[in-house]
């Protein structure tokens, strides 16, 4: 699952090449990406109301919270051009799911077999010198646990968001972000830190590979519980996973399979500098030690036994 590195490398790219743009035409070839993993069973009039509501709007950006993404939808160029400039109140929510890739194509170009639905943007116009020439945003995925979804953007957590996203907390590379306030809530928690961490509604954007990578560089034990671990321990474990989620993104996110790529069809990086997550039964990068593994909460951690001491309570 992209996590936020991987999303947020998405979303730039995806930011530059529609920002300004004006959906011209949607086209949803499998109605089962406007569902969820858990509902794709979709009423053959949600594909038209899709198209219905997105044709025409204009697209302000490309934002995110976490993992989740969306396209901030403007009025459309002719109300503008009148003279209105109400605040945005729509959005097109995009989710990547494991598999979901977003691609700019020309209008030619060959549909991969993987396609599931299509946005036809346009910049410029007559009122803003020559029109550029057409273009898509192609929504690709393989195994379909992606999806796409219109839906009106609700105040939550200092900024406007999609109104399916109003639970989701801030994330640390987000200005909208208090760490004050985070540690307090997370120092509540009687979970596995580790848990803690994959905790959405707490802190959003943190997944299982730098849930890992964050307890290893603050020399955390992934099982210490937050209710008695001392706040400056939790601190350096949000400050080191600000820290490995911004090395991340500059390296372009982690990428192990063709899957995820950006806007361009590029894979990210970051793999090769991961010091913990996937190094099982390898040697600690820095005393040597076997890197182990275990199950917490249903998902794999890996961890150095030596840098990470177990906890001890009394």
């Amino acid at each position: 699952m992209p996590e936020l590195p991987e999303v947020e490398s998405v979303r730039l790219g995806v930011h530059e090449w529609t920002a300004g743009a004006t959906i011209t035409g949607a086209e949803v070839i499998d109605p089962r990406i406007l569902g969820t993993t858990s509902q794709r069973r979709i009423d053959a009039s949600a594909a038209d109301g899709f198209v219905a509501a997105v044709t025409g709007r204009r697209i302000i950006g490309a934002e995110r919270r976490g993992k989740f993404m969306w396209l901030t939808l403007g009025e459309t160029p002719a109300l503008d051009q009148l003279g209105g400039h109400e605040a945005p109140d729509l959005s097109l929510l995009i989710h990547l799911g494991m598999s979901g890739q977003l691609r700019v194509h020309q209008p030619c170009d060959e549909i991969h077999r993987h396609t599931r639905a299509i946005l036809r943007l346009q910049r410029g116009g007559a009122q803003s010198g020559p029109a550029h020439e057409p273009y898509e945003l192609r929504f690709i995925d393989q195994r379909i646990f992606g999806h796409l979804g219109v839906q009106p953007l609700i105040h939550a957590s200092g900024r406007l968001v999609p109104a399916s996203a109003n639970h989701i907390a801030a994330d640390p590379l987000e200005a909208a972000f208090e760490p004050g306030l985070t540690i307090t809530a997370l120092a509540k928690k009687r979970t596995a830190l580790k848990s803690a961490l994959l905790d959405q509604t707490l802190i959003s954007g943190i997944g299982n590979i730098y849930a890992d990578e964050a307890l290893f560089r603050a020399g955390i034990h992934p099982l210490a519980i937050p209710a008695r671990t001392r706040q400056s321990r939790l601190a350096a474990v949000l400050e080191s996973a600000t820290r490995v989620m911004s090395d991340a993104l500059q390296a372009g996110g982690t990428s192990f399979d063709a899957l995820y790529v950006n806007v361009n069809g590029e894979s990210g990086y970051f793999d090769r500098a991961l010091l913990v997550y996937g190094r099982g039964r390898q040697e600690c990068v820095r005393c040597g030690t076997e890197i182990e593994k275990m199950t917490i909460g249903g998902r794999t951690s890996h961890f150095c036994p030596n840098c990470q001491k177990p906890p001890r309570y009394r």
